[in-house]
């Protein structure tokens, strides 16, 4: 874990002052989406297709199962594509992250997460002997990732796939070169790509097979796929999922290393690393409890570990927890066989 990355703290990219507002439009938009909540349809496992799962607990409204054959948390009954697109297009918690907390955040995002994660994609082609000419961010956002990668000379092609109508054209302003449409879609030439990237995009796809199905496609033998996407095994996830903001109604599926594996496998692809290189879960948790979200009577020994010893342990329950793939940030890094 990089100095610079261990200097980030939740307000740097979470910025206290505006999350009282942003809660508020987050409540807005559950609300909203619950409305569709008699259309709602179940679903098998995300990563394994089993129907063979478990209760494990409600929260805003919505049942979180685990799967019985490779332990994927994930919601059912769930929103259907069509009401995901109408609820994202009509977000105002995603206009005022888009208007406010973004912006006022972006010099620290792109300085703590954004430059240091070009930087380890370019590491992690290096290790894998991948010297990439075209690369593919999908699910580009403000294209921020991707002016980090052109900034190291790291491809002689970047292209941002970005569905969003607003997001696109960020990223086309950056002078990135972009494509306005889900990466299904797209016209590249079979195994005409080296790197597929996807951060945080996964876990709020209905099925997220036909992306990965298609990556396999365009993707040249040996071609890597990095993706990002919240652990089902992590720590907040686990210890306190009612107070976990890892846990809403936008992440449909918290897959995990097991289950990582599994839906590569599944769509032809080979796990070479699943790493957990979080910084912010002991904090997270932390604040859960100074706020008073959490008591100390919920869990007396993590109330002891994250309170009344804090600065003893801090650092060292950080680095078991990264140590151990129990953060709740994962990395899974995959090459097409």
């Amino acid at each position: 874990m990089s100095a610079q990355n261990q200097s980030l703290n939740e307000n740097d990219i979470r910025p206290d002052d505006l999350m009282d507002e942003q809660k508020k439009r987050m409540l807005a938009d559950i609300d909203y989406l619950l409305g569709f909540r008699d259309q709602f349809v179940d679903v098998g496992c995300p990563a394994c297709k089993s129907t063979s799962y478990r209760f494990v607990f409600e929260k805003f409204s919505m049942n979180y199962n685990t799967c019985e054959d490779c332990d994927t948390l994930y919601i059912s009954p769930r929103p259907t594509p069509e009401i995901l697109g109408k609820f994202y297009a009509n977000s105002v918690n995603y206009e005022y992250w888009a208007t406010h907390i973004f912006p006022a955040s972006e010099e620290a995002r792109t300085e703590k997460i954004f430059r240091p994660r070009a930087e380890r994609v370019r590491d992690l082609c290096a290790k894998y002997d991948m010297a990439p000419e075209t690369m593919v961010e999908i699910g580009a956002g403000f294209g921020t990732f991707g002016s980090e990668v052109e900034k190291l000379h790291l491809v002689d092609r970047f292209v941002a796939v970005e569905p969003s109508n607003s997001l696109a054209k960020k990223c086309s302003d950056r002078g990135l070169e972009t494509m306005n449409m889900p990466i299904e879609e797209t016209n590249f030439e079979d195994n005409s790509v080296d790197v597929v990237c996807s951060f945080e995009v996964i876990e709020h796809i209905f099925d997220p097979s036909s992306i990965f199905e298609t990556c396999h496609r365009i993707l040249r033998p040996g071609g890597l796929v990095i993706v990002t996407n919240p652990n089902g095994h992590g720590f907040d996830v686990v210890a306190a999922p009612q107070h976990s903001t890892t846990v809403d109604v936008e992440h449909l599926n918290y897959y995990n290393p097991k289950s990582m594996r599994v839906m590569f496998e599944r769509t032809g692809f080979e796990v070479v690393e699943v790493m957990t290189p979080g910084v912010l879960d002991a904090e997270l948790l932390h604040k859960m409890f100074v706020s008073g979200e959490m008591k100390k009577e919920d869990n007396p020994f993590l109330y002891q570990i994250l309170v009344e010893k804090w600065e003893e342990t801090r650092d060292d329950f950080q680095e078991f927890l990264v140590k151990h793939n129990l953060s709740s940030h994962m990395w899974t890094i995959a090459r097409k066989v």
